[in-house]
């Protein structure tokens, strides 16, 4: 606030001062010149909160708030001055009897820029009130109005009357207590309402996340889309907004949807050996060129019995020699395919476009840095993206949504690609499976099997359900006490066996509460009553054979707790391999201080190793070490404590014939050593990759 009455001392440096002012013309005006405020800027005023000043009148919901800015400049103040202002209110409207009623309001002067406000009140509804601001500053001089000059007169209308509900209208969902299809379909939604103020819908389904769509004109209809991901009960809940912001009651819309449209062409590729055509189980049968194969081997973890080898050859193909995907609309395609190589395009299905190439291919896409990717191409489109290996088991799914142009690429039932816009494109062709058209056919090299095609979407829902190859629980050994020299698995049939010294940590916990000496209770067992107690020197368990194949995806962990925490040696905690060399096995390297995952790239002689290492020291505290290897991604990780803490890209692996290790693994000239000395428990072994949220839970797989 502008301070003008000072007490001040009279000084040489005051005289001075007025001496110069008398001496000076012109001078003593301009020192005591008070500058009025500068007018408020239009651009600054608002109504209720959000809604700019405007000559047309916008509409509020009450008696709003009106907001102005004010300032007042600082080119006539002493060093030591501060400027204030206040906003001067005025508003006003024409009655039902047409007088003229006016209302002002003069706001508190603050420290200039300042934001003023005036909450008005007992304002008339449906009127036209018109109002305008100006600047007062601290001694009572004014600014001109806001809409003079350049300045626009604001206006605004009271409404307080809610628009009424919407209505919901849909062609393929009616709300009529039936099914209808279905998962993956599209339908229209036309939402309207009574109220010609209308100029917005918030509409949800299913309480999901709520949006809101504007019709062309106020009161006009609006249409939205929306695709069911999976069948059941829905309920669409919409409400309508009048330009006040006002929103009516909200109408529920109740649909039921159908179980998703079967493919329109499906072979499972599962056909006896010398088959000469492949079944459908809908759509026509392919017929097989001489050079497929039927009976190849199907993934494991899934419901497929058989598939299909190709061998890359011209005659290595299937055909129904018609067209089977309507590629101008909605369509996807989906298979399992395993390629038996990687250096080259390989193609697991496509549909020719009518001129000697192929309008849609769904196969392999060699990289230029040797990692070999999955791809989708659709005329013009293309999407690459996964990892594929060679031997590896993938699950492909292609996807164009022609609702908003959108091609994706799936695989293992995860997203990878996509691309948007894209425009439709017609395949009248042939469907193919194992070559393309054109570009030297591009044939497939390995196997294929389960081939889909559907006229609509396919939910991530479905895809995720068709790529999944659930971890299987081979072995569980919970280990307690037992006196044959063997530690039985749940099912009793996979012994894991006792070597060297190896015995029991079982807690006597009673002899300490008999001993009025004992101060220090023994710790528990890692879990349960009792675990393995290995001495570090030839101590360890071992199943009879390979419990799991290591050419396949699997999962093996365990909990451990180390009796020796700072080792002068590498010690192993798990491993399986041959008579010669581990395929894989868990250790501690002293040395680097790592918790190392060493994998073997074959059973030859000198093979070379992959080491998957973190940082970490063995620990008297108890600790979880879980292996993971997924052939289909081609990589392999190892977990501490639930936690994936390194992961390396591995596609070499082998199929290991010797037994699970617990406790030893293979040194470096071949033999048998580093031996753990700690405690080991809870040994689990899964067919199959587990996830990361399964890792965290692995030790109560059932």
């Amino acid at each position: 606030m502008r301070a003008r009455s000072r007490r001040r001392s009279v000084t040489a440096a005051t005289v001075l001062a007025a001496a110069l002012v008398a001496t000076t013309p012109g001078l003593a005006a301009a020192a005591d010149e008070n500058l009025p405020p500068l007018r408020p800027s239009t651009a600054t005023l608002t109504t209720d909160s959000a809604k700019a000043c405007s000559d047309d009148p916008v509409y509020v919901p009450r008696a709003p708030d009106l907001r102005a800015v004010v300032e007042d400049p600082t080119e006539d103040n002493e060093p030591w001055e501060t400027n204030a202002a206040g906003a001067e209110f005025a508003l006003s409207w024409t009655d039902a009897d047409g007088g003229e009623q006016h209302r002002t309001y003069t706001s508190p002067a603050l420290k200039s820029p300042a934001t003023q406000l005036w909450r008005t009140s007992d304002l008339p509804a449906d009127t036209v009130v018109s109002w305008h601001v100006r600047a007062v500053d601290d001694e009572g001089a004014v600014s001109a109005w806001s809409d003079e000059g350049p300045g626009t007169t604001c206006r605004f209308i009271i409404d307080t009357v809610n628009p009424e509900s919407p209505t919901v209208v849909s062609e393929q969902y009616p709300d009529d207590m039936a099914w209808h299809d279905g998962v993956g379909v599209y339908g229209s939604f036309t939402f309207d309402s009574p109220s010609e103020d209308v100029v917005e819908y918030d509409y949800s389904v299913l309480g999901s996340r709520h949006g809101r769509v504007r019709p062309e004109e106020p009161g006009g209809p609006v249409t939205v889309r929306w695709m069911p991901e999976h069948s059941g009960p829905y309920y669409m809940q919409v409400a309508a907004i009048d330009r006040t912001g006002r929103t009516s009651a909200r109408t529920t819309h109740w649909l039921r949807v159908a179980e998703g449209r079967a493919p329109v062409a499906h072979w499972t590729l599962a056909d006896p050996a010398g088959s000469g055509t492949a079944a459908a189980e809908t759509g026509p049968a392919a017929r097989a060129e001489d050079g497929v194969v039927f009976g190849a081997p199907a993934p494991s973890r899934t419901d497929l019995t058989a598939t299909v080898a190709l061998d890359g050859r011209g005659n290595s193909y299937l055909t129904p020699d018609v067209s089977v995907a309507d590629t101008d609309g909605t369509f996807a395609l989906s298979a399992w395919a395993r390629p038996a190589a990687t250096d080259t395009a390989m193609t697991v299905a496509s549909q020719d476009a009518g001129d000697g190439t192929s309008a849609v291919t769904l196969g392999l896409s060699p990289a230029a840095d040797g990692k070999a990717e999955w791809a989708f191409g659709y005329g013009g489109a293309r999407v690459t993206g996964g990892s594929a290996t060679e031997g590896g088991w993938a699950h492909l799914t292609g996807l164009y949504d022609a609702e908003d142009g959108t091609l994706s690429l799936h695989v293992n039932g995860t997203e990878v690609a996509s691309q948007t816009g894209v425009a439709a494109t017609a395949a009248p062709g042939a469907f193919q499976i194992g070559r393309a058209r054109g570009d030297g056919g591009a044939r497939w090299r390995g196997e294929i099997g389960d081939v889909r095609v559907w006229d609509r979407v396919v939910s991530g829902e479905e895809i995720e359900r068709m790529g999944a190859r659930p971890a299987d629980l081979v072995a569980a050994w919970d280990i307690e006490r037992t006196e044959d020299g063997s530690v039985p698995d749940r099912d009793g049939d996979t012994p894991l066996r006792l070597h060297g010294g190896t015995g029991f940590y079982t807690p006597d916990f009673d002899a300490c509460l008999e001993d009025p000496e004992c101060v220090e209770f023994p710790a528990g067992a890692i879990d349960g009553n009792d675990h393995l107690a290995l001495d570090g020197a030839d101590d360890y368990a071992a199943t009879d054979g390979p419990p799991v194949d290591t050419a396949d995806s699997y999962s093996v962990g365990l909990r451990v707790r180390s009796t020796d925490t700072s080792p002068d040696r590498p010690m192993t905690v798990l491993s399986q391999g041959d008579a010669d060399r581990d395929a894989f096995r868990v250790r501690y390297d002293p040395a680097a201080a790592e918790w190392q995952l060493v994998v073997t790239h074959g059973d030859e002689p000198g093979a070379p190793e992959t080491v998957v290492a973190a940082p970490g020291v063995p620990t008297s505290h108890d600790e979880e070490l879980v292996v993971v290897y997924d052939d289909s991604e081609g990589h392999i990780t190892l977990y501490v404590r639930g936690e994936a803490v390194a992961t390396a890209r591995f596609n070499a692996s082998w199929a290991a014939p010797g037994p699970l290790n617990v406790g030893r693994g293979h040194t470096a000239d071949g033999g048998w050593g580093e031996y753990f000395h700690g405690g080991v428990d809870t040994v689990r072994v899964f067919r199959g990759a587990l996830t990361p949220t399964e890792v965290k839970s692995f030790a109560y797989a059932s």
